[in-house]
Protein backbone atom coordinates (compact mmCIF):
# COMPACT_ATOMS: atom_id res chain seq x y z
CA UNK A 1 0.00 0.00 0.00
CA UNK A 2 2.85 2.38 0.83
CA UNK A 3 4.43 1.81 -2.60
CA UNK A 4 1.11 2.50 -4.31
CA UNK A 5 0.64 5.68 -2.29
CA UNK A 6 4.14 6.91 -3.22
CA UNK A 7 3.54 6.16 -6.89
CA UNK A 8 0.21 7.95 -6.77
CA UNK A 9 1.85 10.98 -5.15
CA UNK A 10 4.54 11.02 -7.83
CA UNK A 11 1.94 11.12 -10.58
CA UNK A 12 -0.71 13.33 -8.99
CA UNK A 13 0.72 16.32 -10.86
CA UNK A 14 -0.17 14.66 -14.19
CA UNK A 15 -3.86 14.51 -13.30
CA UNK A 16 -3.75 18.08 -12.02
CA UNK A 17 -2.10 19.27 -15.23
CA UNK A 18 -4.55 17.45 -17.47
CA UNK A 19 -7.47 19.12 -15.69
CA UNK A 20 -5.85 22.53 -15.30
CA UNK A 21 -7.31 25.69 -16.86
CA UNK A 22 -4.41 27.92 -15.82
CA UNK A 23 -2.57 28.18 -19.12
CA UNK A 24 -5.67 28.02 -21.30
CA UNK A 25 -7.28 30.87 -19.36
CA UNK A 26 -4.17 32.96 -19.94
CA UNK A 27 -4.32 32.13 -23.64
CA UNK A 28 -7.86 33.52 -23.71
CA UNK A 29 -6.62 36.66 -21.96
CA UNK A 30 -3.95 37.18 -24.60
CA UNK A 31 -6.15 36.64 -27.64
CA UNK A 32 -8.79 38.97 -26.24
CA UNK A 33 -6.24 41.82 -26.26
CA UNK A 34 -6.10 41.33 -30.04
CA UNK A 35 -3.38 43.78 -31.19
CA UNK A 36 -0.10 42.73 -29.55
CA UNK A 37 2.18 44.22 -32.19
CA UNK A 38 5.72 45.01 -31.03
CA UNK A 39 5.99 48.36 -29.27
CA UNK A 40 2.23 48.93 -28.90
CA UNK A 41 0.01 49.43 -25.86
CA UNK A 42 -1.50 46.02 -26.58
CA UNK A 43 1.87 44.30 -26.34
CA UNK A 44 2.47 46.09 -23.04
CA UNK A 45 -0.95 44.99 -21.73
CA UNK A 46 -0.17 41.39 -22.67
CA UNK A 47 3.23 41.59 -20.97
CA UNK A 48 1.71 42.96 -17.78
CA UNK A 49 -0.96 40.24 -17.77
CA UNK A 50 1.77 37.63 -18.21
CA UNK A 51 3.78 39.17 -15.39
CA UNK A 52 0.78 38.88 -13.08
CA UNK A 53 0.15 35.28 -14.14
CA UNK A 54 3.76 34.26 -13.53
CA UNK A 55 3.94 36.11 -10.22
CA UNK A 56 0.97 34.07 -8.97
CA UNK A 57 3.14 30.95 -9.19
CA UNK A 58 6.70 32.22 -8.85
CA UNK A 59 6.18 34.77 -6.07
CA UNK A 60 7.69 37.55 -8.15
CA UNK A 61 7.90 38.57 -11.79
CA UNK A 62 9.17 41.68 -13.49
CA UNK A 63 9.41 43.56 -16.78
CA UNK A 64 12.66 44.61 -18.45
CA UNK A 65 12.11 47.41 -20.98
CA UNK A 66 14.15 48.14 -24.09
CA UNK A 67 13.96 50.60 -26.99
CA UNK A 68 12.07 49.42 -30.05
CA UNK A 69 11.46 50.65 -33.58
CA UNK A 70 7.76 51.43 -33.72
CA UNK A 71 5.82 50.88 -36.94
CA UNK A 72 2.12 51.28 -37.70
CA UNK A 73 0.37 50.31 -40.91
CA UNK A 74 -1.52 52.98 -42.83
CA UNK A 75 -3.47 52.57 -46.05
CA UNK A 76 -2.23 50.27 -48.82
CA UNK A 77 -3.26 50.51 -52.45
CA UNK A 78 -2.30 48.32 -55.40
CA UNK A 79 -3.43 49.33 -58.91
CA UNK A 80 -3.33 46.87 -61.78
CA UNK A 81 -5.19 46.29 -65.06
CA UNK A 82 -7.55 49.18 -64.43
CA UNK A 83 -8.54 47.94 -60.97
CA UNK A 84 -7.72 49.31 -57.52
CA UNK A 85 -7.07 46.89 -54.64
CA UNK A 86 -7.06 47.99 -50.99
CA UNK A 87 -7.22 46.35 -47.55
CA UNK A 88 -10.82 45.42 -48.38
CA UNK A 89 -9.42 43.26 -51.18
CA UNK A 90 -6.95 41.41 -48.93
CA UNK A 91 -3.96 43.69 -49.64
CA UNK A 92 -1.92 44.78 -46.58
CA UNK A 93 1.47 46.34 -45.92
CA UNK A 94 4.11 44.05 -44.41
CA UNK A 95 5.41 45.30 -41.05
CA UNK A 96 8.40 47.62 -41.29
CA UNK A 97 7.95 48.25 -44.96
CA UNK A 98 8.86 51.83 -45.81
CA UNK A 99 6.13 54.18 -46.92
CA UNK A 100 6.30 55.09 -50.58
CA UNK A 101 5.12 54.60 -54.14
CA UNK A 102 6.47 52.21 -56.75
CA UNK A 103 5.52 51.48 -60.34
CA UNK A 104 6.78 48.78 -62.69
CA UNK A 105 5.82 45.67 -64.60
CA UNK A 106 4.44 42.83 -62.49
CA UNK A 107 7.04 40.04 -62.61
CA UNK A 108 6.24 36.57 -61.25
CA UNK A 109 9.26 35.00 -59.54
CA UNK A 110 7.35 31.91 -58.42
CA UNK A 111 8.56 30.52 -55.12
CA UNK A 112 11.25 33.19 -54.83
CA UNK A 113 14.14 30.73 -54.79
CA UNK A 114 17.54 32.35 -55.38
CA UNK A 115 17.66 31.00 -58.94
CA UNK A 116 14.17 32.38 -59.66
CA UNK A 117 15.49 35.92 -59.26
CA UNK A 118 18.44 35.20 -61.55
CA UNK A 119 16.11 34.11 -64.36
CA UNK A 120 13.60 36.99 -64.10
CA UNK A 121 13.59 40.62 -65.27
CA UNK A 122 13.37 42.09 -61.77
CA UNK A 123 15.27 45.40 -62.05
CA UNK A 124 12.89 48.34 -61.70
CA UNK A 125 9.82 46.13 -61.60
CA UNK A 126 7.29 44.89 -59.02
CA UNK A 127 7.91 41.26 -58.10
CA UNK A 128 5.24 38.86 -56.87
CA UNK A 129 6.43 35.80 -54.93
CA UNK A 130 4.65 32.83 -53.32
CA UNK A 131 4.81 32.38 -49.54
CA UNK A 132 5.74 28.69 -49.63
CA UNK A 133 8.75 26.64 -50.68
CA UNK A 134 8.37 23.51 -52.86
CA UNK A 135 8.74 20.18 -51.08
CA UNK A 136 11.51 19.14 -53.45
CA UNK A 137 13.73 22.09 -52.52
CA UNK A 138 16.58 21.30 -50.13
CA UNK A 139 16.01 24.07 -47.59
CA UNK A 140 13.51 26.58 -46.25
CA UNK A 141 13.53 30.05 -47.80
CA UNK A 142 12.28 32.62 -45.31
CA UNK A 143 10.09 35.55 -46.38
CA UNK A 144 12.83 38.03 -45.53
CA UNK A 145 15.34 36.19 -47.70
CA UNK A 146 12.95 36.44 -50.64
CA UNK A 147 12.51 40.14 -49.91
CA UNK A 148 16.25 40.84 -49.85
CA UNK A 149 16.81 38.86 -53.04
CA UNK A 150 14.27 41.23 -54.59
CA UNK A 151 16.07 44.25 -53.12
CA UNK A 152 19.45 43.08 -54.39
CA UNK A 153 17.99 42.43 -57.85
CA UNK A 154 16.75 46.03 -58.03
CA UNK A 155 13.01 45.46 -57.58
CA UNK A 156 10.82 48.52 -57.10
CA UNK A 157 8.34 46.74 -54.81
CA UNK A 158 7.65 43.31 -53.31
CA UNK A 159 4.27 41.52 -53.37
CA UNK A 160 4.04 38.49 -51.07
CA UNK A 161 1.31 36.08 -52.20
CA UNK A 162 -0.16 33.61 -49.72
CA UNK A 163 -0.23 29.99 -50.88
CA UNK A 164 -3.11 29.16 -48.51
CA UNK A 165 -6.66 29.53 -49.77
CA UNK A 166 -9.27 31.54 -47.91
CA UNK A 167 -8.80 35.23 -48.86
CA UNK A 168 -6.02 35.55 -46.27
CA UNK A 169 -3.27 38.10 -46.95
CA UNK A 170 -0.04 37.05 -45.19
CA UNK A 171 1.90 39.35 -42.91
CA UNK A 172 5.47 39.20 -41.59
CA UNK A 173 8.18 41.80 -41.14
CA UNK A 174 10.94 43.02 -43.41
CA UNK A 175 14.03 44.96 -42.33
CA UNK A 176 16.92 43.80 -40.16
CA UNK A 177 18.90 44.82 -37.10
CA UNK A 178 21.04 47.34 -38.97
CA UNK A 179 18.18 48.82 -40.98
CA UNK A 180 14.90 48.09 -39.12
CA UNK A 181 12.85 49.64 -41.92
CA UNK A 182 13.10 47.87 -45.26
CA UNK A 183 14.35 49.37 -48.50
CA UNK A 184 11.37 48.92 -50.87
CA UNK A 185 7.58 48.84 -50.34
CA UNK A 186 6.32 45.37 -49.42
CA UNK A 187 2.73 44.15 -49.32
CA UNK A 188 0.95 40.86 -48.69
CA UNK A 189 -1.91 39.65 -50.86
CA UNK A 190 -4.22 36.67 -50.55
CA UNK A 191 -3.82 33.69 -52.85
CA UNK A 192 -6.98 34.69 -54.63
CA UNK A 193 -5.95 38.32 -55.25
CA UNK A 194 -2.50 37.13 -56.31
CA UNK A 195 -4.05 34.75 -58.84
CA UNK A 196 -6.20 37.55 -60.25
CA UNK A 197 -3.19 39.85 -60.54
CA UNK A 198 -1.21 37.22 -62.41
CA UNK A 199 -4.12 36.42 -64.70
CA UNK A 200 -4.86 40.04 -65.56
CA UNK A 201 -1.65 42.01 -65.08
CA UNK A 202 1.45 39.81 -65.36
CA UNK A 203 4.14 41.67 -67.34
CA UNK A 204 1.92 44.78 -67.38
CA UNK A 205 2.49 47.94 -65.35
CA UNK A 206 1.20 48.01 -61.77
CA UNK A 207 1.65 50.49 -58.94
CA UNK A 208 1.98 50.03 -55.19
CA UNK A 209 1.34 52.78 -52.62
CA UNK A 210 2.04 52.22 -48.94
CA UNK A 211 1.46 54.54 -46.02
CA UNK A 212 3.11 53.71 -42.70
CA UNK A 213 4.04 55.58 -39.53
CA UNK A 214 7.53 55.06 -38.07
CA UNK A 215 8.18 56.19 -34.49
CA UNK A 216 10.29 55.55 -31.36
CA UNK A 217 8.77 52.99 -29.01
CA UNK A 218 9.57 50.63 -26.15
CA UNK A 219 8.98 46.93 -25.71
CA UNK A 220 9.60 44.64 -22.74
CA UNK A 221 10.53 41.13 -21.68
CA UNK A 222 8.70 39.40 -18.84
CA UNK A 223 10.83 37.50 -16.28
CA UNK A 224 10.21 35.12 -13.39
CA UNK A 225 12.23 32.36 -11.70
CA UNK A 226 11.62 29.13 -9.79
CA UNK A 227 13.83 26.67 -7.97
CA UNK A 228 17.14 26.97 -6.17
CA UNK A 229 19.18 30.16 -6.48
CA UNK A 230 21.94 28.76 -8.69
CA UNK A 231 24.21 30.57 -11.12
CA UNK A 232 23.25 28.10 -13.82
CA UNK A 233 19.78 28.51 -15.29
CA UNK A 234 17.46 26.72 -17.68
CA UNK A 235 15.63 29.32 -19.78
CA UNK A 236 12.00 28.47 -20.57
CA UNK A 237 10.85 31.02 -23.11
CA UNK A 238 8.17 32.23 -25.51
CA UNK A 239 7.22 35.53 -27.15
CA UNK A 240 4.24 37.58 -26.08
CA UNK A 241 3.92 39.83 -29.15
CA UNK A 242 1.87 38.95 -32.22
CA UNK A 243 0.98 40.44 -35.57
CA UNK A 244 -1.76 43.03 -35.46
CA UNK A 245 -4.10 41.44 -38.00
CA UNK A 246 -5.27 38.50 -35.86
CA UNK A 247 -5.59 37.11 -32.34
CA UNK A 248 -2.13 35.54 -32.44
CA UNK A 249 -3.40 32.35 -30.78
CA UNK A 250 -0.97 29.97 -32.48
CA UNK A 251 1.82 32.52 -32.89
CA UNK A 252 2.45 32.80 -30.09
CA UNK A 253 -0.27 33.12 -27.52
CA UNK A 254 -0.17 29.36 -26.98
CA UNK A 255 3.58 29.44 -26.29
CA UNK A 256 3.28 32.14 -23.64
CA UNK A 257 0.25 30.44 -22.12
CA UNK A 258 2.31 27.24 -21.97
CA UNK A 259 5.08 29.07 -20.11
CA UNK A 260 2.49 30.14 -17.53
CA UNK A 261 1.16 26.56 -17.29
CA UNK A 262 4.67 25.17 -16.77
CA UNK A 263 5.33 27.75 -14.06
CA UNK A 264 2.14 26.62 -12.32
CA UNK A 265 3.08 22.93 -12.42
CA UNK A 266 6.77 23.40 -11.65
CA UNK A 267 5.94 25.54 -8.63
CA UNK A 268 4.51 22.32 -7.13
CA UNK A 269 7.62 20.33 -8.13
CA UNK A 270 10.34 22.74 -6.99
CA UNK A 271 11.92 20.17 -4.70
CA UNK A 272 12.83 18.17 -7.84
CA UNK A 273 14.80 21.04 -9.40
CA UNK A 274 18.57 21.11 -8.96
CA UNK A 275 19.07 24.36 -10.88
CA UNK A 276 17.04 27.50 -11.33
CA UNK A 277 14.44 27.79 -14.08
CA UNK A 278 14.16 31.26 -15.56
CA UNK A 279 10.95 31.98 -17.46
CA UNK A 280 11.08 34.72 -20.11
CA UNK A 281 8.23 35.91 -22.33
CA UNK A 282 10.00 38.06 -24.90
CA UNK A 283 8.72 41.15 -26.61
CA UNK A 284 9.22 42.03 -30.26
CA UNK A 285 9.99 38.58 -31.66
CA UNK A 286 8.00 39.16 -34.82
CA UNK A 287 10.11 42.11 -35.92
CA UNK A 288 13.58 40.58 -35.62
CA UNK A 289 13.93 38.62 -32.33
CA UNK A 290 14.61 41.97 -30.64
CA UNK A 291 13.62 41.02 -27.10
CA UNK A 292 15.70 37.86 -27.12
CA UNK A 293 18.63 39.69 -28.68
CA UNK A 294 18.46 42.34 -25.98
CA UNK A 295 18.39 39.72 -23.22
CA UNK A 296 21.18 37.58 -24.69
CA UNK A 297 23.45 40.61 -25.10
CA UNK A 298 23.42 41.30 -21.34
CA UNK A 299 23.37 37.72 -20.03
CA UNK A 300 26.36 35.53 -19.13
CA UNK A 301 25.65 32.80 -21.66
CA UNK A 302 28.03 30.39 -19.91
CA UNK A 303 25.47 30.21 -17.10
CA UNK A 304 22.64 29.17 -19.43
CA UNK A 305 22.50 25.37 -19.36
CA UNK A 306 19.90 25.20 -22.14
CA UNK A 307 17.00 27.08 -23.73
CA UNK A 308 13.54 25.54 -24.02
CA UNK A 309 11.78 27.92 -26.42
CA UNK A 310 8.06 27.41 -27.04
CA UNK A 311 6.92 29.00 -30.30
CA UNK A 312 4.20 27.25 -32.27
CA UNK A 313 3.11 24.65 -29.72
CA UNK A 314 -0.50 23.39 -29.70
CA UNK A 315 -0.99 24.04 -33.44
CA UNK A 316 -1.10 20.27 -33.79
CA UNK A 317 -1.09 17.35 -31.37
CA UNK A 318 2.50 16.18 -31.92
CA UNK A 319 5.32 18.35 -30.61
CA UNK A 320 8.23 19.07 -32.95
CA UNK A 321 11.69 19.79 -31.54
CA UNK A 322 14.54 21.49 -33.39
CA UNK A 323 17.66 20.39 -31.51
CA UNK A 324 20.35 22.29 -33.49
CA UNK A 325 22.83 19.44 -33.61
CA UNK A 326 22.89 18.84 -29.84
CA UNK A 327 22.56 15.07 -29.53
CA UNK A 328 22.10 15.28 -25.76
CA UNK A 329 19.00 17.44 -26.24
CA UNK A 330 17.63 14.93 -28.71
CA UNK A 331 18.21 12.10 -26.23
CA UNK A 332 16.43 14.02 -23.46
CA UNK A 333 13.31 14.50 -25.59
CA UNK A 334 13.32 10.87 -26.68
CA UNK A 335 13.48 9.69 -23.06
CA UNK A 336 10.45 11.80 -22.09
CA UNK A 337 8.50 10.68 -25.16
CA UNK A 338 9.27 7.03 -24.39
CA UNK A 339 8.27 7.55 -20.77
CA UNK A 340 4.75 8.47 -21.86
CA UNK A 341 4.52 6.47 -25.06
CA UNK A 342 3.81 9.76 -26.77
CA UNK A 343 5.14 10.47 -30.28
CA UNK A 344 7.33 13.50 -30.95
CA UNK A 345 9.07 14.81 -34.04
CA UNK A 346 12.76 15.73 -33.87
CA UNK A 347 14.70 17.80 -36.40
CA UNK A 348 18.42 17.85 -35.55
CA UNK A 349 19.26 20.72 -37.91
CA UNK A 350 19.60 24.45 -37.27
CA UNK A 351 16.44 26.56 -37.05
CA UNK A 352 17.32 30.27 -36.94
CA UNK A 353 13.80 31.69 -36.85
CA UNK A 354 12.70 32.16 -33.25
CA UNK A 355 13.96 33.55 -29.95
CA UNK A 356 16.16 30.59 -29.02
CA UNK A 357 18.42 31.58 -31.91
CA UNK A 358 19.85 34.62 -30.10
CA UNK A 359 21.43 32.10 -27.69
CA UNK A 360 22.00 29.07 -29.92
CA UNK A 361 23.98 31.08 -32.48
CA UNK A 362 26.66 31.60 -29.79
CA UNK A 363 26.71 27.89 -28.90
CA UNK A 364 24.12 27.66 -26.12
CA UNK A 365 22.23 24.34 -26.35
CA UNK A 366 18.65 25.10 -27.23
CA UNK A 367 15.34 23.75 -28.45
CA UNK A 368 12.78 25.37 -30.65
CA UNK A 369 9.56 23.56 -29.73
CA UNK A 370 6.74 23.86 -32.23
CA UNK A 371 4.15 21.44 -33.70
CA UNK A 372 4.26 18.84 -36.44
CA UNK A 373 1.76 20.23 -38.95
CA UNK A 374 0.82 19.06 -42.42
CA UNK A 375 1.27 21.11 -45.56
CA UNK A 376 3.86 23.70 -46.50
CA UNK A 377 4.70 26.93 -44.74
CA UNK A 378 2.84 28.59 -41.87
CA UNK A 379 -0.70 27.56 -42.73
CA UNK A 380 -2.99 29.95 -40.83
CA UNK A 381 -0.04 31.60 -39.11
CA UNK A 382 0.62 35.27 -39.90
CA UNK A 383 -2.93 35.67 -41.25
CA UNK A 384 -6.34 36.82 -39.99
CA UNK A 385 -7.09 33.15 -39.35
CA UNK A 386 -4.62 32.72 -36.46
CA UNK A 387 -7.45 32.44 -33.95
CA UNK A 388 -8.22 30.50 -30.79
CA UNK A 389 -10.80 28.22 -32.39
CA UNK A 390 -7.99 26.46 -34.32
CA UNK A 391 -6.48 25.09 -31.09
CA UNK A 392 -7.51 22.18 -28.86
CA UNK A 393 -7.35 22.33 -25.06
CA UNK A 394 -6.66 18.57 -25.03
CA UNK A 395 -3.47 19.15 -27.04
CA UNK A 396 -2.46 21.97 -24.72
CA UNK A 397 -2.78 19.76 -21.64
CA UNK A 398 -0.99 16.77 -23.17
CA UNK A 399 1.90 18.92 -24.31
CA UNK A 400 2.11 20.61 -20.90
CA UNK A 401 2.72 17.22 -19.28
CA UNK A 402 5.56 16.32 -21.65
CA UNK A 403 7.16 19.76 -21.46
CA UNK A 404 6.94 19.87 -17.66
CA UNK A 405 8.77 16.56 -17.31
CA UNK A 406 11.34 17.65 -19.90
CA UNK A 407 12.00 20.86 -17.94
CA UNK A 408 12.48 18.89 -14.72
CA UNK A 409 14.96 16.59 -16.47
CA UNK A 410 16.87 19.53 -17.95
CA UNK A 411 17.10 21.18 -14.51
CA UNK A 412 18.53 18.03 -12.91
CA UNK A 413 22.13 17.50 -11.83
CA UNK A 414 21.97 14.28 -13.84
CA UNK A 415 21.62 16.29 -17.05
CA UNK A 416 24.63 17.92 -18.66
CA UNK A 417 25.07 19.18 -22.20
CA UNK A 418 28.21 20.85 -23.50
CA UNK A 419 28.02 24.22 -25.19
CA UNK A 420 29.17 24.42 -28.79
CA UNK A 421 31.48 27.10 -30.12
CA UNK A 422 30.13 29.81 -32.43
CA UNK A 423 32.41 28.31 -35.09
CA UNK A 424 30.58 24.98 -34.69
CA UNK A 425 27.21 26.66 -35.26
CA UNK A 426 28.51 28.65 -38.22
CA UNK A 427 29.90 25.48 -39.79
CA UNK A 428 26.57 23.72 -39.32
CA UNK A 429 24.77 26.60 -41.03
CA UNK A 430 27.18 26.34 -43.93
CA UNK A 431 26.66 22.57 -44.21
CA UNK A 432 22.90 22.97 -44.15
CA UNK A 433 22.96 25.68 -46.83
CA UNK A 434 21.49 28.30 -44.50
CA UNK A 435 24.44 30.69 -44.39
CA UNK A 436 23.86 32.38 -47.74
CA UNK A 437 20.29 33.30 -46.91
CA UNK A 438 21.27 34.70 -43.50
CA UNK A 439 23.99 36.79 -45.12
CA UNK A 440 21.50 38.22 -47.61
CA UNK A 441 19.03 39.18 -44.87
CA UNK A 442 21.72 40.72 -42.65
CA UNK A 443 21.33 38.04 -39.97
CA UNK A 444 24.81 36.47 -40.25
CA UNK A 445 26.57 37.26 -36.95
CA UNK A 446 29.96 35.65 -37.51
Amino acid sequence: MLVLAVRRCMTDWIGSTFTSDTGWNHLETLVDIRDRMAGTDGEREAAEATREALAAHCGDAWLDEFDEQGWERGSTVLEAAGETYTERDEVIALPRTPAGDATGDLVDVGYGLPEDFEDANVDGNVVIVDSNVPSWYDRYIHRREKYYHAVEAGAAAFVYRNHVEGCLPPTGSVGNATHPIGQIPAVGVSKEVGSRLLRRAEDDEVSVTVEADVYDATSQNVHATLGPDTDEELLVTSHVDAHDIAEGAMDNGAGTAMVVELASVLAERQDELDSQIHFIAFGSEEVGLDGAGYDASKRNLDDVTAVLNLDGVVQARTLKFYTHGFDTLENAVTEVADRYGHPVSITPEQGPHSDHWEYVKWGVPGYHVTSETSGEGRGWGHTHADTLDKLEQRDFREQAILLTDLAVDLASDDFTVAHASPDDIAAALEREDLAEGMQITGDWPY
